[in-house]
């Protein structure tokens, strides 16, 4: 029966791990190892919908003390400066797979030539507003938002909350790690400390010390379907600027370029592929974008796939441990919070004791949600006809999307129907066949069942949006909604005395 646990990486990954098993499963001893070797990333950073659910629902973090410590702007989606029609936002509230109950065909039937305004929070971002307004002036802050978050500040609170759970963190810089019988039997650390566990996380980052050194766990590249390689990171201190309620996705000439919003700093970079530019050319692109951003811009390499087993042994890797793809769609912290609410599900059903079957289906499901990710980003290349640089044209003709065809061939036949849900991979994702419509419809890929519209189905769905866009305009912006949740008084009502 497990009884100790080892998490090896104490930045977000490692923490969030720790956490989740010492608030579910209290009479674990959990240990954190923190290797001064292994350094916090020190970039924005935006989340989905399932982080705050994870923070506040799951382990019990209160919302007060995490806008006190982590100071985190709000997002409502992604703004995408993409494809032919130049612009269209992913919200995480359902646009097009939704249905009004006055009109007879899904919304995104009705999003062929606009594709705007079609729910609350999409016309918020186009009105740069971030929640509706209350009849008292405070902002109605709703369930359908994620957060940008600046790292350091994220894994400074998670530290001190991991603490104060019973969490132990040690300090001390791996060299190596010992194998026994049931996987791995100690990690071992520069100062001759032997550090045992009957269980270990793996949270080490891009080191993968245990999952990728120790254990040799073969790795599943991505490459036939994420071609960047490279990130040129950016940003400067905001002046006059205001602040954006989404993540902003623009497309480049051999990538494309994130903006991160938070309070006080715009965070940039630009990701993109070596086979097709140079980093020297890829920082002079960006800095044409972005003149605000330093003449030395940091140059980040990445890998994108995943192994192949994230359980191997007495061994789960987390986070970029087990794999990583580029920020396309804040994918990073969803599968920590995703994989950590998996992994104590397992742990607890197995009772502490774990069985082969049992590794053998969290492996299933794991490995089945990175691969649905892959393929959801891919889309994103595949079906962008804006751009015909040599990058783009690789993207649209070689990007494997086979694990998705069934889905696409559907869908070019009957159109944005919720039908097409029953050709979805398997998937713990956020992004569900919402994702994979606004990534369609938003790139105008054509379908053959198209929807005859009458005159007075015409004028009730433009009454829909109006009344969003009139909604919106009253809405408050991010600067005004966070004098309000910092004020004395302000009451969250989840956390309000019953």
């Amino acid at each position: 029966m497990i009884q100790s646990i080892l998490v090896l990486g104490s930045g977000s990954a490692g923490l969030i791990a720790a956490l989740s098993l010492k608030r579910k499963i209290p009479r674990l001893a959990v240990s954190i190892v923190r290797s001064p070797d292994i350094g916090v990333i020190g970039v924005g950073e935006g989340t989905t919908p399932n982080f705050p659910r994870h923070l506040f629902d799951y382990l019990g973090i209160s919302r007060r003390r995490f806008y006190e410590l982590a100071e985190p702007t709000w997002k409502l989606g992604i703004r995408f400066l993409w494809g032919e029609r130049g612009r269209f936002d992913y919200t995480f509230a359902p646009q097009l797979d939704s249905h009004w109950t006055d009109l007879p065909r899904p919304n995104g039937f009705y999003c062929d030539d606009d594709f705007s305004n079609v729910d609350a929070p999409s016309a918020l971002m186009r009105e740069g507003k971030v929640f509706h307004r209350q009849a008292n002036g405070a902002p109605d802050i709703q369930p359908w938002h994620a957060f940008h978050i600046e790292n350091e500040k994220f894994v400074a609170m998670l530290e001190t909350v991991a603490r104060e759970a019973g969490v132990v963190i040690i300090d001390g810089k791996v060299t190596g790690s010992e194998r026994g019988p049931q996987g791995i039997a100690a990690v071992l650390l520069d100062d001759g400390r032997r550090l045992e566990a009957d269980f270990f996380v793996d949270a080490s980052g891009f080191r993968s010390e245990l999952m990728g050194k120790a254990l040799e766990e073969p790795f599943d590249s991505f490459g036939r379907t994420l071609f960047c390689d490279r990130a040129v990171v950016g940003g400067w201190a905001r002046t006059d600027e205001p602040i954006l309620p989404f993540t902003t996705a623009e497309q480049m000439d051999a990538g494309w370029c994130w903006q991160i919003e938070h309070e006080h700093h715009i965070n940039r970079g630009y990701v993109y592929s070596s086979q097709f530019i140079s980093d020297e050319d890829a920082a002079a692109e960006f800095k044409r974008k972005n003149p605000k951003t330093p003449d030395s811009p940091r140059v980040v390499k990445f890998r994108s796939g995943c192994y192949r087993r994230m359980w191997v042994d007495n061994v789960i890797a987390i986070g970029n441990a087990g794999g990583f793809v580029e920020p396309l769609e804040a994918t990073a912290l969803m599968i920590v919070c995703s994989h950590c609410h998996t992994m104590v599900d397992f742990l607890l059903h197995c009772e502490l004791e774990p069985t082969p079957s049992m590794r053998a289906l969290y492996n299933e499901l794991t490995l089945a949600t990175w691969h649905d990710i892959r393929d959801f980003l891919g889309l994103h290349y595949k079906v962008n006809t804006a751009l015909d640089t040599p990058f783009w044209q690789h993207c649209r003709a070689d990007t494997d999307l086979s694990g998705v065809q069934p889905l696409l061939d559907f869908y070019e036949e009957n159109g944005p129907t919720g039908f097409c849900r029953y050709r979805m991979p398997r998937s713990q994702s956020d992004f569900g066949i919402e994702g994979y419509f606004v990534m369609l419809v938003g790139n105008r890929v054509p379908y053959r069942k198209k929807h005859d519209s009458s005159a007075q189905e015409l004028a009730r769905w433009e009454a829909h949006r109006a009344a969003n866009i009139a909604n919106a305009k009253r809405g408050i912006d991010v600067k005004e909604a966070l004098y309000y949740v910092r004020h004395p008084g302000w009451q969250w009502n989840a956390e309000a005395p019953r």
